[in-house]
């Protein structure tokens, strides 16, 4: 392990080692005649011995040396990470090649790992169907626009210059419509990976690259049946992570983010449910002043949103319904007037703001024919429409955004200190 501290006295020598594994360090008790100048912190040991009953209330257990060697020596002085201090977020994340040996980050690393087999564990346990879906696409999924395009690097410069895939080619935003595809073959699917979206962003809550957890469900007509997978998926895996990582998790309350009640406000899950108009009436006779005005037809801004969860009592708000013309083609037309909304879904909490964002898909082909004409996206998306000539189910889903979850349930400030290695505009280290 690595050496998180030396404590030399006249007759005994303490070192506390950790292996990553735990929060808890391992305490080394050894005669002092093997002390060496490189045993110090942030070096990495081998120690042989006896583990043996702890006298101390601190630990159960210790390890008794009888030898111990210095793998690999620190160099205390130059080395960013100081033994006794505890640094800001912001100070480590400058140093994205050490930063994982920084408590904090460690931390964050192994509830990352037990929430994603949470996740994995939730979907297989529900018998959904895990699918890769592909990094590399030819679809814009959201229709936002901000898509990293894909060109090879060597390419000479031409004007006969063509595409590696005779079309252009993008880092996906969404394995949504992929899971459709398999959604005709399965009831449920689901994928958990990475997204990228070229948005040139510098704010708390958005990366380049990020991970997304996206189910599909065939065979259901009902946005509630949507809502309680969401809900269901939310309790699961935060319970998991709670039993697995108790430790870990009250490090986060108890320093990062003490003045939040992040875990108790959540787990039982009391959610509260409006229409997309009923939230825009909320923001209308508010007495806050916003910085874009909400005006029906608009998308809901995160000031926005923030408040609608204030105001429902800092609970998770599903708001459903919303405007026709502000979503994807491939919403459910709910066929209402003379406000024309889809049957869409998003889950709000708070600190964050949307979490979820899921919907009913247009499974009627002339509804879906006359959208994508209107839109010019017929040729494109021939194939969408061949999905709903050959055995086509009413069917819906959702996306959650992994690091969006990950700072709702520990109350991490910033989306760059929930993922290790953050990409945003201007910044790629490593």
């Amino acid at each position: 392990g690595w050496v998180r501290s030396v404590r030399s006295q006249k007759e005994v020598l303490f070192l506390h080692i950790n292996d990553g594994s735990s929060l808890e360090n391992l305490q080394v008790v050894a005669d002092p005649s093997l002390e060496n100048r490189d045993l110090t912190f942030g070096s990495a040991v081998e120690v042989q011995g006896k583990l043996v009953k702890s006298p101390h209330r601190m630990q159960n257990m210790e390890v008794k040396a009888e030898t111990i060697r210095v793998v690999g020596p620190c160099d205390t002085w130059s080395f960013p990470l100081k033994t006794k201090e505890r640094h800001p977020l912001e100070y480590v994340r400058q140093f994205p090649h050490l930063r994982c040996r920084n408590n904090t980050l460690g931390s964050l690393l192994r509830i990352r790992s037990e929430a994603t087999a949470a996740i994995h564990s939730f979907f297989q346990d529900n018998g959904y169907v895990h699918i890769h879906t592909p990094i590399i696409t030819s679809n814009d999924c959201e229709g936002a626009g901000e898509l990293f395009q894909i060109e090879v690097s060597c390419a000479r410069e031409s004007a006969e210059k063509t595409h590696f895939f005779n079309v252009p080619a993008f880092l996906t935003v969404s394995g949504q419509l992929h899971l459709e595809v398999m959604a005709g073959a399965f009831t449920h699917v689901f994928t958990f990976g990475p997204t990228f979206r070229a948005e040139n962003s510098q704010s708390r809550r958005h990366l380049a690259e990020f991970y997304m957890v996206e189910a599909e469900l065939s065979f259901t007509e009902s946005l509630q049946d949507i809502m309680q997978v969401m809900e269901d998926l939310f309790k699961t895996a935060t319970n998991t992570v709670l039993s697995k990582c108790p430790r870990d998790v009250e490090l986060f309350h108890k320093y990062i983010a003490p003045a939040q009640k992040v875990i108790n406000t959540f787990f039982f899950f009391p959610s509260h449910r409006i229409s997309y108009n009923e939230a825009v009436e909320i923001l209308k006779q508010a007495s806050q002043t916003f910085t874009f005005k909400p005006e029906w037809g608009c998308d809901l801004q995160t000031e926005h949103e923030k408040y609608l969860v204030k105001h429902c009592g800092e609970i998770p708000v599903f708001v459903i319904n919303y405007p026709y013309n502000l979503k994807p083609f491939y919403m459910r037309d709910n066929e209402d007037g003379p406000q024309h909304t889809v049957a869409a879904v998003d889950l709000l909490v708070p600190g964050i703001g949307e979490l979820y964002g899921g919907s009913l898909r247009e499974e009627r082909l002339p509804f879906l024919e006359s959208r994508l004409q209107r839109l010019g996206l017929t040729d494109a998306y021939q194939w969408y429409l061949d999905l709903r000539k050959f055995g086509s189910v009413p069917h819906g889903g959702f996306g959650m955004g992994f690091e969006r979850y990950l700072q709702c349930i520990l109350g991490v400030d910033n989306i760059r200190d929930v993922i290790p290695f953050p990409r945003f505009s201007h910044s790629c280290l490593l």
